[in-house]
């Protein structure tokens, strides 16, 4: 079940990248993210509300459980962890190819992968281990696609903050598991839907601090903000893929590396985003090495069963 529910998170992950790559065109970046958090939080606030003061949501998945500053100190470590990984995101985005950064934090898996060995003693078996390595070429090769579009890797200051919200966002899935896992396994035994639920409106305070102080004193003379409806679907995928996400990782026996590998096959969405809706290029090269990360998941998927 919890395989099922990462491939589900990965789809909804592809839109949510497409559609942020589309709220980003020509846009300003930090209300534009400000917007995210604040459309994040609404979602979840009511939520919130009825868990606190009403037995509504009781005994469902959707209920949000309670604690006091010794939970939520957790929980807001993981905002400023996840806000400084879009932060990041979202700048790099901007100006580079949808076909470059799916590939780039396609890497994450890799780095989760070595930390799950590190610190949660997870193992793969001969299949995982041909998904992975199949995963690992295929993101290499998509990446070295970039040099054909004129992007210096090693000197282009965009492509080192999607690197830099890719390592973040692997710490990010390292601490989730060490937040949703018991104590009894060395965990803390957070709740997911109040991990979910208030790391997003802790967001939306620090963005909205973020907006004030660095956006909004100096906003005539930067990149205008419009309006854009791409923003709204933004953070309902967002949202979504998320909370499949969290569930799946409270499952018994989902391993974080597997997931977050199967997450980053995202790539498959926004690259048709990319071909289609942005019409980017050098389609043909990059066609064959995503072939790969499709027979990634599916070693993935059989080694897990």
């Amino acid at each position: 079940m919890w395989l099922l529910l990462a491939f589900m998170s990965a789809a909804l992950l592809g839109f949510y990248d497409s559609f942020k790559k589309k709220a980003l065109g020509g846009n300003a970046v930090i209300p534009v993210l400000f917007l995210n958090t604040l459309f994040s939080s609404l979602i979840f606030l009511p939520f919130v509300v009825l868990s606190m003061h009403t037995s509504f949501l009781d005994g469902s998945i959707f209920h949000v459980g309670s604690g006091g500053w010794e939970m939520h100190k957790f929980i807001l470590l993981k905002s400023c962890i996840v806000l400084s990984s879009w932060v990041f995101g979202y700048f790099g985005m901007k100006h580079l190819p949808l076909t470059i950064v799916g590939p780039i934090n396609a890497t994450r898996p890799v780095m989760v992968l070595v930390g799950a060995f590190l610190v949660f003693g997870e193992r793969l078996n001969v299949w995982q281990w041909v998904g992975v390595l199949l995963a690992v070429a295929s993101f290499f090769m998509l990446s070295r696609s970039g040099r054909k579009e004129g992007i210096d890797f090693r000197h282009d200051h965009w492509i080192w903050m999607i690197v830099a919200a890719a390592a973040l966002g692997a710490v990010s899935g390292l601490y989730d598991k060490y937040l949703m896992a018991s104590p009894e396994d060395g965990g803390v035994g957070l709740d997911k839907m109040m991990v979910q639920s208030w790391y997003n409106i802790y967001q939306c305070f620090m963005m909205g601090v973020m907006l004030l102080v660095l956006w909004w004193p100096h906003r005539h003379a930067s990149t205008p903000f419009r309006w854009d409806w791409g923003i709204i679907l933004v953070s309902l995928f967002l949202c979504t893929a998320d909370f499949v996400y969290f569930y799946s990782l409270s499952l018994s026996g989902a391993m974080i590396s597997i997931v977050s590998m199967i997450r980053r096959g995202s790539v498959v969405v926004s690259f048709l985003f990319g071909a289609v809706a942005f019409h980017e290029k050098n389609l043909k090269s990059k066609f064959i090495d995503l072939a790969l990360v499709l027979l990634g998941m599916i070693f993935l998927y059989i080694g897990s069963r």
